[in-house]
């Protein structure tokens, strides 16, 4: 299994369904890598943590190439990001949006049969208004390389720091569409969770930042009425990484408490 993002979302994934099997654990920080790699190793699971940065290419090659040295990749959990209120919108376009198309495409070339992939998305992409079956298409299939010089993503189109994380949120969904057909043909399925509000350091850091009462104020009037635990999301990606979630590939989740359905209708 591939881990990418030492975090509490990942980490329950991983504990559902690595056992038995190498993890191998990417982070761009490696305290944090080895910390989630022990935490694992002493419940008994085989962790390994790895040095990765996922804005870049190289570093994600490195990190299948140190995966694939143990074995075949069976499963792919990426739960690696930036939130709007901890980098720049280049950053967040450069990690969130293009190192993930980078990570989705480079697993799928290599993904074993009957294998598995959940990346993190997060309601935000679909708070977005709707950008047209032609921007839509251009999301899912431009060139991992050209992402970036797309006209949707450019800086005088791109408001601040929430836009630019809702138009990499809502293009993880759709290449996760356009990647599910080529993982397809080694008989392999990628799907999508967009959390809502989760209880993890990252929340925390929205919750004290500059939108922290709007974050507040969400879950206290979802129809849940609380943020959610990673454990809660790790309960739909068993279901879709496991066998019994056999015929779902190319879809993404909402595990947002409601907040969603409250923000476009709570009248």
């Amino acid at each position: 299994m591939i881990l990418t993002g030492a975090g509490q979302i990942g980490m329950a994934i991983a504990r559902r369904m690595g056992y038995g099997m190498k993890i191998i654990v990417g982070d761009r920080r490696m305290e944090n890598a080895m910390l989630v790699a022990n935490t694992m190793n002493q419940a008994g699971f085989d962790a390994m943590p790895v040095e990765m940065d996922l804005a870049t290419r190289s570093s994600i090659l490195a990190l299948i190439e140190k995966a694939q040295t143990v074995g075949d990749i069976k499963y792919l959990v990426n739960a690696a990001g930036v939130s709007p209120s901890q980098a720049s919108i280049e950053t967040i376009l450069k990690v969130d949006l293009y190192g993930t198309a980078v990570l989705l495409e480079e697993v799928g070339k290599v993904i074993k049969p009957e294998g598995a992939g959940i990346t993190i998305s997060s309601q935000s992409g679909h708070r977005l208004p709707a950008l047209g079956e032609k921007t839509n298409r251009l999301l899912a299939c431009t060139p991992t390389e050209k992402l970036l010089d797309l006209d949707v993503l450019q800086p005088q189109n791109i408001r601040d720091t929430l836009h630019a994380y809702q138009l990499a949120k809502r293009c993880n969904t759709k290449r996760v569409m356009a990647e599910a057909v080529k993982w397809g043909k080694r008989g392999a399925r990628i799907n999508s969770i967009s959390p809502g509000i989760i209880v993890t350091p990252l929340a925390l850091d929205e919750f004290n930042g500059p939108r922290g009462d709007f974050y507040k104020n969400m879950f206290a009037k979802c129809p849940a009425g609380r943020p959610g635990t990673a454990d809660e999301v790790a309960n739909v990606a068993e279901l879709l990484m496991s066998s019994r979630g056999a015929f779902i590939t190319g879809a993404d989740f909402l595990v947002d408490g409601g907040a969603t359905a409250t923000y476009f209708y709570d009248d």
